[in-house]
């Protein structure tokens, strides 16, 4: 498959932005990086550019607006939308591509969730074959994730050649997933930060939000906190996700994705996290240089400064990690009983049970979970996590001594059968710092 022009519809987004420079730089591709305004998109370049760390694509990327919309597409091998999280608007969009997308082209919608199936029915039959569900991760020069989703229309050859391309050309780590909401890395992420939301209202008396994530820190296996990952992705991104999971799913931990009305409000108020320099956190910046990080407080609505906690389960494990002690940081954690290692192990376990169960639904290989948490969101998978916690117990009775509800409603002798080594080593996941 030979991409050498790209419509990226969208591409004053964060998004849209990066993927924009992906196709630019990786792609060697000319991109019309389309949006509302023009003027917006001039000045969108320079991050496209310093997104991917390379000036001389500058000159592939073509600024564009929707009046120029259908010339720009009849020039394309391939479309790739990039808008709002909203099945409306990207409905609109796609039914004016499929006026203008050539015969040879291909078309692509980046949604983290929406179903791919509706956007391919926006197009005339003979050009349903033609289009294909290509989700990035953000930030996409760091986390290569692409899940790549094909529908009923989707001719089989072209989906084989639009994967080889993904692959080869733009060095992206592809899955195939099935239609399902938030496909597979979202819903594994997502139910997991949500769930410590949850959490952070529970426990509001103990700290809240900077407590939870001082549980769940990089000692845990990922490469930054839950609660800051989602003020990372914005507020309303989240919310976008676990609402749609939770209207259009219906398993074991629906629940999970309830969004807490605190975020419902900091999303009502605009408070979206990074991007707009509000959320969960704020970075306090003074003249001086000085920055003060400072949380939500949920009992006050306060934002003070953040509590270093002091967990004597995860200072020892801190410590053996960095000693390169794996075995004795899992038996710190396993045996100890406090109400801090409690919770922090059953988030562990519970994430290797629902990235299990949520793979069988969406992915087609047990591998699958590995790769789009490896790949898409830089945590610990869940096979490499079962590994690491195998070193020190029998993890199957160790769910179900701590998950005995979960244990009540999957089958977890059966969904365990299948496990196998992962190809990730955990210790590249596990970190010695908060």
């Amino acid at each position: 498959m030979r991409i050498l022009t790209v419509t990226l519809i969208g591409s004053t987004g964060t998004m849209g932005a990066n993927v924009a420079g992906i196709f630019a730089s990786f792609g060697n591709a000319k991109v019309y990086c389309v949006a509302r305004d023009i003027e917006k998109v001039k000045k969108t370049i320079p991050r496209i550019v310093k997104s991917v760390r390379a000036d001389s694509i500058a000159a592939n990327l073509i600024p564009a607006d929707f009046s120029m919309l259908e010339d720009c597409i009849s020039k394309s091998d391939l479309v790739f939308e990039s808008a709002a999280e909203n099945i409306d608007i990207k409905k609109d969009i796609h039914s004016r591509v499929a006026k203008a997308l050539q015969p040879h082209a291909v078309a692509c919608t980046g949604t983290s969730g929406l179903s791919i199936t509706t956007l391919a029915e926006c197009y005339p039959e003979e050009l349903r074959a033609h289009f294909f569900g290509v989700h990035f991760f953000n930030p996409p020069y760091n986390m290569p994730l692409c899940e790549f989703t094909p529908t009923k229309y989707s001719d089989k050859t072209l989906a084989e050649e639009l994967k080889a391309y993904l692959k080869d050309t733009l060095f992206r780590t592809v899955v195939e997933v099935k239609d399902s909401p938030a496909f597979l890395g979202n819903r594994i992420g997502f139910q997991f930060i949500n769930e410590a939301l949850q959490y952070a209202e529970k426990y509001k008396d103990n700290g809240g939000i900077d407590y939870i994530d001082a549980l769940l820190g990089s000692f845990t296996g990922r490469s930054m906190a839950p609660l800051v990952t989602s003020d990372f992705v914005g507020l309303d991104v989240h919310k976008a996700i676990v609402d749609n999971v939770y209207e259009n799913t219906n398993d074991y931990a629906r629940d999970t994705f309830i969004l807490p009305d605190f975020v419902k409000k900091l999303v009502e108020e605009k408070k979206l996290g990074r991007k707009s320099g509000l959320g969960l956190y704020q970075l306090v910046k003074y003249e001086n240089g000085f920055k003060r990080n400072t949380v939500l407080d949920l009992n006050t609505g306060f934002y003070r400064d953040v509590i270093p906690y002091v967990f004597p389960f995860a200072d020892k494990m801190k410590k053996y990690i960095k000693e390169g002690d794996y075995n004795k940081a899992f038996e710190r954690l396993v045996n100890n009983h406090s109400q801090e290692a409690v919770i922090c192990l059953s988030f562990l376990l519970k994430y290797i049970v629902y990235s299990l169960y949520a793979t069988e639904e969406v992915g087609y290989t047990i591998e699958a979970a590995d790769d789009v948490m490896a790949t898409g969101f830089n945590w610990c998978p869940p096979l490499a996590m079962y590994q690491a916690l195998s070193t020190v117990a029998d993890v199957p009775s160790l769910i179900r001594e701590r998950l005995p509800e979960i244990c009540e409603k999957v089958d977890i002798d059966r969904l365990l059968a299948d496990v196998k080594p992962s190809k990730y080593d955990y210790r590249l996941y596990f970190k010695s710092g908060r």
